[in-house]
């Protein structure tokens, strides 16, 4: 959308904040509920924030949804300390010269402590979801190591805010924020190669999503969950999590749900050695891909699942299934998906194909790049799963190339 010129700038430059967030938010094919949804606040508290012209705004809400839907701050007036609306104290110009020069960056936690007189807890939530998301975009980036005493910090406030919240609504609210939270620290976690930190953190945020009363988020978590344990080799379990992630549901689940869950179910089969049921909850994901509705996925989906995204599951499958026509068939469309830790782990499924060939050479290589991201972000899970396409080889006599790889990967101790 081009920011510079046209409507958005003009309903801008007059001060107009609410009509920018629905001018962009139309533009993404996002309804209000979803919109209200990620931010922690109703559809109709998003329709009024549409409506207020030049009125006083919100900066937490402005704030979380420039963040959300990719707006330059400066397009809601947060960027070069400018107020939107009427002159208001001192620390309100403070609060939004912070908020200009923190949001694009990477949110600090103090960030969800800037709660708004008309709405304290929504805006403590929306704030509060503000900083998960930095958090969140700075993984891609970030040494998982570095970024979790921050976010397990994060989850302190958020648990000490909610517990002060009163009535059912504004706890409900929280704990949706507190769901979000959990279920990065246990991404974060699984990336450091403590499966058992994951695995708490991930039931936590089931959890917590159960008590803010959204079956959508039980489910999403809930899949997250049957995710993890599938990647680490429990089979059986993933695929009763996708089961109970499908009950919640019920029969009016979102097509984006169907399609995902069955990309994690197929995991689950390979994980059990099953390629034909693998196959068949392939073929449900990539059907299911290709025909979701040219619209904003509901919260907290966030990203629509695409054809590559299940190209991406059955390269996985791939991997563990040891078979390379499925890895190399997808590798190149595999690879444009997820940041370097993500197409670190792909790299290591298309190295666990090339083995499944007999090409040693060239599935030693790929794993030395792979195995070099692991080092660099200091990421546990790669290294392990290196060693894992590692074990898979045996042989008495390993060529120049794999004892190169067995030197580099010898005493990593992440």
């Amino acid at each position: 959308m081009d920011f510079q010129t046209g409507p958005v700038r003009e309903a801008s430059r007059t001060g107009d904040y609410g009509r920018v967030i629905e001018l962009v938010r139309t533009d993404r094919r996002m309804t209000q509920t979803a919109l209200g949804q990620a931010l922690g606040i109703s559809q109709s508290a998003v329709s009024r924030l549409e409506k207020k012209g030049t009125s006083a705004y919100s900066t937490d809400i402005l704030a979380a949804a420039a963040a959300h839907l990719e707006i330059p701050p400066a397009l809601v007036g947060l960027a070069d300390g400018r107020q939107p609306g009427p002159q208001n104290d001192g620390d309100d110009v403070d609060r939004r010269r912070f908020l200009g020069g923190a949001v694009a960056a990477a949110a600090a936690p103090a960030l969800a402590v800037l709660p708004d007189s008309a709405d304290a807890t929504g805006g403590q939530a929306a704030a509060l979801r503000l900083s998960t998301t930095a958090y969140r975009r700075l993984d891609g980036t970030t040494p998982s190591r570095d970024l979790s005493e921050a976010v397990r910090a994060h989850m302190c406030l958020i648990q000490t805010i909610t517990h002060t919240a009163t009535g059912d609504a504004d706890r409900g609210r929280l704990a949706a924020v507190g769901s979000e939270a959990a279920s990065f620290a246990g991404w974060l976690a699984w990336d450091m190669g403590d499966n058992g930190s994951a695995r708490s953190w991930y039931g936590a945020a089931v959890k917590a999503a159960r008590s803010a009363g959204d079956p959508l988020l039980t489910a999403y978590q809930t899949g997250s969950l049957a995710q993890f344990e599938a990647h680490v080799g429990n089979g059986v379990e993933a695929l009763n999590l996708t089961r109970r992630a499908r009950r919640v549901l019920g029969s009016s689940r979102p097509a984006v749900a169907d399609a995902w869950l069955s990309s994690v179910e197929a995991l689950a089969h390979a994980v059990a050695g099953d390629r034909r049921s693998a196959d068949k909850a392939l073929t449900a994901a990539r059907t299911g891909a290709e025909n979701l509705p040219e619209e904003a996925p509901p919260w907290p989906w966030v990203f629509t699942f695409t054809p590559a995204k299940v190209a991406a599951a059955r390269v996985a499958c791939g991997g563990r299934l040891g078979l390379a026509d499925w890895v190399l068939s997808e590798d190149t469309e595999a690879l444009a998906t997820g940041h370097d830790k993500q197409r670190a782990l792909l790299v290591l499924d298309i190295a666990a194909g090339h083995l499944a060939t007999g090409r040693v050479d060239a599935a030693f290589a790929l794993a030395s790049r792979a195995l070099e991201s692991g080092l660099r972000y200091r990421s546990g899970r790669i290294v392990e799963r290196a060693r894992a396409v590692r074990r898979s080889l045996t042989t008495s006599s390993p060529p120049k190339v794999v004892r190169e790889f067995d030197e580099r990967l010898h005493g990593v101790y992440l």
